[in-house]
């Protein structure tokens, strides 16, 4: 009989991802993190808010991610490596969404 509270997580999704390479562990995380980012700013409603910040240059450029969502009560703020942050550019709308909102420079 096993004690109140004991799980079985065998059968949860991810749950074998220990037994993968640590490389491609941290490529399905950072690949998750960008999908996760990539549907809130779709979905965000118009008073939403973006910033990006670069807040360090060497030894790898890392960029601050701010997400304001009024609506929600919400603010999500995200590090992102620069190969990061290009690649959930990428995705259509995301570029455009960020430029209307004066989180990007000027492209």
């Amino acid at each position: 009989m096993t004690p109140p509270g004991a799980y079985k997580f065998s059968n949860r999704q991810g749950s074998l991802e220990h037994a993968l390479a640590p490389e491609l562990r941290g490529h399905r995380r950072i690949q998750r993190i960008i999908d996760s980012l990539r549907l809130q700013i779709l979905e965000a409603g118009e008073d939403s808010q973006f910033r990006i910040r670069r807040v360090f240059q060497q030894p790898k450029e890392v960029y601050r991610l701010e997400i304001q969502l009024p609506e929600w009560s919400y603010q999500r703020t995200t590090l992102l490596e620069r190969d990061a942050l290009e690649e959930l550019l990428e995705w259509d709308g995301i570029r455009e969404r960020m430029q209307q909102a004066g989180a990007l420079g000027g492209g």
